[in-house]
């Protein structure tokens, strides 16, 4: 699908009914947790994804996309609708900032003041002021980025003070979770860290919540969730060349 340009009537049709699926399931969340639907953003994640899909989606009403790779990213937002939202979810390094800095309108994944130093200086070259949310690593797991929950006030603070950055709330990845209370337990810590920073500083967005856990997200707070395989379904990734 994502990898030989070819996107079929019926993967859109499928699609589509996911999406109504995932809407349902997000209005039965909020209404749970006492939440407007319009409070949670529902973030379509590209990785993979054939633009020609991802367009369906936008047309869908699904106009903001989650990017993981430069590379990819690059190679495919010519072909995206206008007035995509794009943002970047991702791991990113340094030495590919300025590839991106103009083209997203939020930076998920600031996890040290190394990276928001290459950001803040890529965005004050390009003349502009980066949204950005401070990653926090709520399961405190080697494999992932992001700091630790008792660090995520001093970068904060710290991204507050670079003139080219504007922290705009807190993003996880949390470990892989199929037990409800221990959803609710991680996303709850992940909620009270977000609130205990917003009560001092101006924050709205908790990006939390993916394919297989987004409902419980929803009830714990979050206001973005970013979902891929639930809405696109299984990821088809290109073979590696010899």
């Amino acid at each position: 699908m994502a990898n030989d340009g070819i996107c079929t009537e019926e993967q859109i049709s499928a699609m589509l009914e996911r999406l109504s699926g995932i809407r349902k399931k997000i209005a039965a969340a909020c209404e749970a947790s006492g939440r407007s639907t319009d409070a949670v953003t529902l973030m379509a994640v590209t990785k993979t994804v054939d633009p020609v899909l991802i367009n369906a989606a936008f047309d869908a009403g699904v106009t903001v996309l989650g990017e993981n790779r430069v590379q990819e990213f690059l190679s495919k937002r010519d072909q995206y609708r206008p007035g995509a939202d794009v943002q970047f979810i991702g791991h990113l390094q340094t030495n590919k900032v300025k590839q991106i800095i103009d083209k997203v309108s939020l930076i998920h994944s600031v996890d040290s003041p190394h990276l928001a130093d290459a950001v803040n200086k890529a965005a004050a070259a390009a003349g502009i002021v980066m949204p950005v949310l401070i990653e926090v690593n709520i399961g405190g797991e080697d494999s992932k980025s992001g700091v630790n929950p008792d660090a995520a006030e001093a970068l904060l603070r710290y991204v507050q003070q670079l003139p080219n950055l504007r922290a705009d709330g807190l993003m996880t990845i949390p470990p892989p979770m199929t037990d409800p209370e221990e959803q609710n337990r991680v996303f709850g810590e992940m909620r009270q860290l977000y609130d205990t920073l917003r009560a001092q500083t101006p924050l709205h967005i908790l990006s939390m919540g993916m394919s297989g856990d987004y409902e419980a997200a929803i009830r714990n707070g979050a206001t973005l969730v970013r979902i891929g395989s639930a809405l696109f379904g299984a990821r088809i990734y290109p073979q590696k060349t010899e």
